[in-house]
C-alpha cells in the first residue's frame, strides 16, 4: 500500500478516481491500479459480484469526488451517488429505515443478483434462520423504481428502492419498501481537463503512477471548479419535502437522505441554521417547535463523508449524524426561520438597502444623496 502526506493547497482537486484516493493524500495498491486502468467502478462490481465499468461520460470518467478547502479543513464533494451506494451506507439505512436492533445484521443485494439461483436460494436460507433481507433497485443495476404521474401529481423517480423480504408458508414475499436518496453536488465547468491529466499520467507513468501523483498535484486541479450550492438545493428541496411524506403509506418504511457531511454544512444558511435535538441514542431530532417526531419516524437524514485518513482503498463511508425529521420541520426551518432571518437583514446596518444605497451614490451621487437607511 503506496500512501502520500496530506496537502494544504488552495483551490479544488479531484480527490477520488475511480474509487481511489488521489488527493489530499494518494492512497494505491495494485487493485486501485487495476480499478484505474480498467476504468472499473469498485462500489458497482462490489454490489453486483461481478466488473462493473464506470458509467459517467469521458469528461468525467472515474470522478468519484472533489476536494475543496473550507474554513476549518478540506472536505469532499461527492459527485457520483455511487460512490455512496457501499454496503456501509445501505446498513445504515436499512436499520433507520426498518427499526433492526443492534444484534440484527441486514443482508442486502442488488435486485438484478436475483435472477441467479445461488442467490436466490442464499436469501431463502437467511430468511429460514431469522436473518433480515432485502433487495434493493436503483438506476444502473436493476432500473430505478418510480411513481407515475397523475393529472394532479409529477412523476418521482427514487435513487434506490429498499424492499423488504418476509418468508410466510415457505416462500419469500415482498413486505414493506423504503426510499434511498444520496445527495451529490454539482460542480460549476467541468472536470475534462483533470481527466486528461490523470489519464495521461496514468499511460506515460504505469509503474509509478502514484508517486508521480504526489510530485504533480496541480494535474488534479486543472479547470475544476466550485460548487454550485444554490442551484442543488433549489433543484433538491421540493423532491425532498415530496419524497419525506411517502413514509404516509403503510407499505412505505419511509424515506432516508443521504447527504455528505459537506452539502450538509453548505445548506445550513438554506436550512435557517437548525438545532438539532436528542431523540434517542446516537441519534438526533430536527423538529418544529411543539412537534414531536412521530415513532417511527417518517424520514431521516444520515450525514457521513468518506474517511480520507484511512489507509484502506477505497475509503470507509463514515456516517457522522443520524437525524430523524419530518416534513413540517424542514418547512418551518427553510421556509419560516430562514426568511425570517433573510428579511432582518434588509434594512440592517449592512443589509441590501445600504448595499443599495453605496452603489446607487457611485451611478448617481445626488440621488443617492436622498436616501436614508
Amino acid at each position: 500500500m503506496a500512501r502520500g502526506g496530506k496537502g494544504d493547497k488552495p483551490g479544488n482537486f479531484v480527490s477520488e478516481w475511480f474509487g481511489h484516493r488521489v488527493y489530499p493524500a494518494v492512497v494505491s495498491n495494485a487493485a486501485a491500479l487495476r480499478d484505474q486502468q480498467s476504468e472499473a467502478c469498485p462500489f458497482l462490481s462490489a454490489a453486483t459480484q461481478e466488473s462493473r465499468t464506470c458509467i459517467k461520460a469521458n469528461a468525467s470518467k472515474g470522478v468519484c469526488t472533489i476536494s475543496t478547502l473550507a474554513p476549518s479543513a478540506r472536505q469532499d464533494w461527492l459527485v457520483c451517488p455511487y460512490r455512496a451506494l457501499s454496503p456501509e451506507m445501505i446498513a445504515a439505512a436499512i436499520r433507520q429505515l426498518f427499526g433492526l436492533t443492534a444484534v440484527q445484521i441486514p443482508f442486502a443485494v442488488p435486485a438484478v443478483s436475483l435472477t441467479k439461483e445461488k442467490v436466490r436460494a442464499d436469501l431463502t436460507g437467511r430468511l429460514g434462520e431469522g436473518q433480515p433481507v432485502f433487495v434493493y433497485f436503483d438506476a444502473k443495476m436493476s432500473g430505478e423504481l418510480s411513481i407515475p404521474p397523475t393529472e394532479r401529481s409529477p412523476e418521482f423517480a427514487f435513487d434506490v428502492t429498499i424492499v423488504e423480504l418476509e418468508l410466510k408458508d415457505g416462500l419469500p414475499h415482498i413486505g414493506q419498501f423504503g426510499i434511498l436518496e444520496i445527495q451529490t453536488m454539482d460542480f460549476h465547468g467541468s472536470y475534462r481537463s483533470a481527466v486528461r491529466n490523470l489519464r495521461d499520467g496514468l499511460r506515460l507513468h504505469p509503474n509509478n503512477f502514484a508517486d508521480t501523483l504526489r510530485t504533480n498535484p496541480q494535474w488534479l486541479s486543472e479547470d475544476i471548479e466550485g460548487p454550485n450550492i444554490a442551484n442543488v438545493f433549489k433543484r433538491t428541496f421540493y423532491q425532498m419535502m415530496f419524497k419525506f411524506q411517502l413514509g404516509a403509506h403503510e407499505r412505505c418504511a419511509g424515506c432516508v437522505l443521504a447527504i455528505p457531511q459537506s452539502v450538509w454544512d453548505s445548506w445550513q444558511r438554506h436550512l435557517g441554521a437548525p438545532v438539532l435535538q436528542q431523540h434517542s441514542e446516537g441519534v438526533f431530532a430536527l423538529a418544529a417547535p411543539g412537534r414531536n417526531i412521530a415513532d417511527p419516524p417518517p424520514a431521516w437524514i444520515i450525514v457521513f463523508e468518506p474517511d480520507s485518513a484511512s489507509s484502506q482503498t477505497p475509503s470507509p463511508i463514515r456516517v457522522s449524524k443520524t437525524i430523524a425529521t419530518d416534513v413540517p420541520a424542514m418547512s418551518y426551518w427553510a421556509l419560516d426561520v430562514a426568511p425570517q432571518a433573510a428579511l432582518a437583514n434588509i434594512d440592517s446596518g449592512g443589509g441590501m438597502l445600504m448595499l443599495m444605497a453605496r452603489r446607487l451614490k457611485r451611478l448617481w451621487p445626488e440621488l443617492a444623496q436622498t436616501l436614508t437607511v
